[in-house]
């Protein structure tokens, strides 16, 4: 890995520049020229130089100037200084739609929509009539509810037809949710440009409605680098990564040039399948395009290793970084937390507060989350505790979330159910799943049907609610209940969440399902799995059939095994890639105990290492053994 890129020395200094030419006295030789101010008010670089020429203005008595005193309210504006402008606008005599127009545009801009409306309101009021560009400047920041309002003075003063004010209009209805509204002013438009088209696209893909994002960007016959990247983004942050990664090749292939934005969504893509492979090429692309690595670049790129299973790379990059902000510290405490490695990520944080960084409340959810892989109870009390009285950070439901789990897991299932019962915050349908798999790992039957029956009565139970209560009246033998819970289960139109384990080989994705044949080398899948299971036996290996939950009989119970989603993604692996090198496996549930055992002796049996990501933490397999101390 190039050091190139990496922020490894600080930045050069930025080169002066020669500002005799706005100088104070260049402002004010007398009579001063009119057209000369405004040239200076162009070239103005400074809210200094700015304000010299606005003392020449009063000095000289052109502070009433329209196009003077239009164009330094501008300058101010646009230089972060809107107090100065609306100041200036405040004092114009008989200001003009340009003035007003100005004006609410540089409120929107900075996104004080309250402030654009009270001034456009204000305009009304003086009888000043809105034009086209009024009403595409106070679109861009308002509320669908005044956005609304303002639909109907558009249609009332005839404005309608305008493409800039319709495409405005669009974005107001797209950034409220309402997609149909957003649509129907869409389609009424007589002519399309770019920008309304990335608009609606953006509409789209922001609330998930894929299918007709993907009809709208192929038909787009002109696409710039926003337009590849909504829609990339749209597949990434819709739990479709695969299509991501798929989009961005196909941007790569018509000459479409990424910027920081699509690198950003690419390696989430790539951290989301764990796609090691292709996130490895994407840093490589970077160094070989001279795609500068900004920290927040770094950051992704470090939380991208992280959840491909590369923590050498992580910390590679973490290390390269000059000026690592809190955020890119968060991002290597959560990889270290998330791949178990617990001593490591509580070092990394005690390291961050000695520098001086203080942490913020997503460095609390990896120090605790590291701590419950671990189960470190007393640590991981001291850390919630440390928030409030310490850091003055209020605990949100994600950090009772990783208490739960820490005390869950570590058998103190009374604990957790007083600590959710006594938040300040209410309880989510996650927490209580926490807390119910927590009865199911310990065989807390009494409690688990408390929590269940809450949740059912309360309308917030899913899938993860009815299977954790089945499984552990199937646990119990109890085959009744578990009928009954299968039924409720199915008259509620809940369905079972799939397993599903994926590995990467080649830079392509293979993904399977328990029991899958559809692969195209199913039959050596299949043929490798027969091999694996000869070497399980002949090392005196039994299958764990108490784990298989149906009332079937053994020789079922251990077929069943045999064909889970991570054992065919292992065995496609080991057929697929040369002797002795890793193999990395995405499961998208909790790893069973069965294959968790069984893939501690095939890495034993092969010398692989075999590194799996489950729904909850990684699992190092190396030589019989298991990172998380069989703690999971």
């Amino acid at each position: 890995m190039s050091s190139a890129l990496l922020f490894t020395s600080p930045p050069p200094p930025t080169p002066s520049i020669n500002r005799s030419t706005l100088s104070f006295a260049a402002v004010t030789n007398f009579p001063p020229s009119p057209d000369k101010l405004a040239l200076l008010l162009d070239k103005s670089s400074s809210i200094h130089h700015l304000l010299q020429i606005h003392a020449a203005l009063l000095r000289h008595g052109l502070h009433q100037h329209p196009i003077l005193n239009f164009k330094l309210q501008r300058s101010y504006s646009s230089r972060g200084r809107l107090d100065y402008s609306l100041a200036l606008f405040n004092r114009t005599l008989n200001p003009n739609i340009f003035f007003y127009t100005s004006i609410i545009n540089a409120h929107a801009l900075h996104g004080h929509s309250q402030e654009a409306l009270f001034i456009y309101t204000q305009m009304l009021f003086e009888g000043v009539q809105p034009n086209e560009f009024t009403f595409s400047s106070i679109l861009k920041s308002c509320s669908l509810e005044h956005g609304k309002m303002l639909h109907s003075q558009v249609i009332k003063l005839g404005f309608d037809s305008d493409l800039y004010v319709k495409t405005g209009l669009v974005d107001v209805y797209a950034r409220g949710g309402d997609v149909g509204s957003a649509r129907l002013v869409f389609e009424r438009m007589p002519e399309k440009s770019l920008v309304s088209l990335t608009t609606m696209l953006t509409c789209y893909a922001k609330h998930g409605e894929l299918k007709e994002a993907r009809l709208l960007f192929d038909g787009m016959v002109k696409k710039d680098v926003v337009c590849w990247n909504v829609m990339i983004d749209g597949y990434t942050q819709h739990g479709m990564p695969k299509e991501a990664l798929v989009l961005f090749r196909r941007m790569l292939a018509a000459k479409a040039r990424p910027n920081e934005i699509t690198i950003l969504t690419v390696l989430s893509a790539c951290g989301q399948l764990g796609a090691l492979e292709s996130g490895r090429w994407l840093h490589s692309y970077m160094q070989n395009n001279d795609i500068q690595v900004s920290v927040r670049v770094a950051t992704a790129l470090i939380d991208m290793y992280s959840k491909c299973g590369s923590l050498e790379d992580a910390r590679l990059v973490f290390d390269r970084i000059y000026y690592k902000d809190v955020v890119a510290w968060n991002s290597m405490i959560i990889g270290y937390a998330l791949h178990g490695f617990s001593q490591d990520a509580l070092e990394l944080f005690h390291d961050m507060c000695r520098i001086g960084l203080r942490p913020t409340d997503i460095t609390f959810i990896g120090v605790l989350g590291a701590c419950g892989h671990a189960g470190l109870v007393k640590e991981g009390w001291s850390f919630f505790n440390a928030m409030r009285e310490e850091y003055e950070i209020e605990p949100k439901i994600e950090h009772y979330g990783c208490m739960v789990n820490l005390l869950g897991r570590a058998g103190q299932l009374e604990e957790a159910y007083e600590l959710v019962k006594n938040m300040k915050v209410e309880p989510d349908p996650i927490l209580w799943g926490a807390l119910l798999g927590a009865c199911r790992l310990h065989g807390n039957l009494e409690l688990g049907e408390k929590i269940a029956e809450y949740l059912v009565s309360h309308n917030l139970a899913n899938s993860g609610t009815y299977i954790l209560l089945s499984n552990m009246y199937a646990a119990k033998g109890d085959w009744e209940e578990v009928a009954r819970i299968r039924t409720l289960m199915k008259d509620s139109g809940v369905q079972k969440e799939p397993g599903c384990s994926s590995i990467e080989v080649h830079n392509r994705v293979h993904e399977f399902l328990a029991g899958n044949l559809k692969h195209p080398k199913s039959k050596e899948i299949y043929e490798m799995l027969e091999e694996m299971n000869g070497w399980l036996k002949a090392h005196g290996y039994i299958p764990r059939t108490e784990i298989v939950l149906h009332d079937v009989g053994d020789e079922q119970k251990e077929q069943s095994l045999e064909v889970h989603s991570e054992k065919l993604a292992l065995a496609y692996g080991l057929i697929s890639t040369q002797p002795g090198t890793p193999i990395k496996i995405v499961k998208n549930l909790r790893v069973c105990s069965d294959c968790h055992a069984a893939t501690k002796l095939i890495s034993k049996i092969t010398g692989r290492k075999i590194v799996m990501r489950d729904r909850n933490r990684f699992h190092h397999f190396v030589n019989g053994s298991c990172s998380c101390g069989d703690y999971w």
